[in-house]
């Protein structure tokens, strides 16, 4: 290993040098919750309209938003933002359950929508029933351009979660505690004590001469002793 190679490797602290655009947690964590509340966002407007016809009113207008012509689209929405926001705490295996759980999302998202694209009759046939009670429709249905952003975003999902899947091997830890079982052997935590025998410091051992157990001390004085009196 050359010395340019072996600087970039310990640069990352021994892990393998992430790749692509995603390489930082938090940069792919706001790209995964930005494009879920985006596709939440494409889902709340009108998706497809028509009319229909009463036996009170001639033409009733009908609007079917994409919550109701993709009830999935919300839901792949919020599994997407979520997923985004367990990465910011996620450890090293979980994190690749989010990204594969962001991925799937996305592609339900963009199924859903395709399939009102290619056949927007039923969600307008059922808005209809929902809206005026019938279901015979008397103009054609027209589609709205929410749906296409839709089945992009789900697309952009996927492709975000593989970026991140690209990128994760060079993020840290999250916290400092999920660290310290891979602390070598021997060094012993900050307050000096041993991990192997899980003795505390001899300096601060309760047995040392002119020191008291504060525990035993309490427990003399509890009994109404004087802790000092055996020393």
């Amino acid at each position: 290993m050359d010395d340019a190679a072996r600087t970039t490797h310990e640069g990352h602290g021994g892990r393998p040098p992430g790749r692509g655009p995603l390489r930082a947690r938090s940069r792919a964590v706001w790209s995964v919750v930005g494009v879920g509340g985006l596709t939440l966002a494409t889902a709340s407007p009108t998706w497809v309209s028509t009319t229909v016809s009463t036996a009170l009113e001639p033409t009733v207008d009908v609007a079917v938003a994409g919550t109701t012509a993709a009830p999935a689209v919300g839901a792949a929405a919020l599994v997407v933002v979520a997923g985004g926001v367990a990465l910011a705490i996620a450890g090293r295996v979980a994190r690749w359950v989010a990204l594969v759980v962001v991925a799937l999302a996305g592609a339900l998202a963009t199924a859903s929508a395709a399939a009102v694209l290619l056949d927007p009759v039923p969600a307008a046939t059922s808005g209809a029933s929902a809206t005026a009670g019938v279901t015979d429709l008397t103009s054609p249905v027209a589609v709205a351009v929410w749906p296409w952003l839709t089945a992009m975003l789900g697309v952009a999902a996927v492709l975000v979660a593989a970026l991140a899947a690209a990128g994760a091997p060079a993020w840290g830890a999250t916290s400092g505690r999920h660290e310290r079982a891979d602390a070598e052997p021997g060094t012993g935590d900050t307050d000096g004590t041993d991990p192997r025998s899980g003795s505390a410091p001899s300096g601060d051992h309760p047995d040392a001469p002119g020191q008291h157990d504060p525990h035993d001390a309490w427990d003399a004085l509890s009994r109404g002793t004087d802790p000092s009196a055996d020393r």
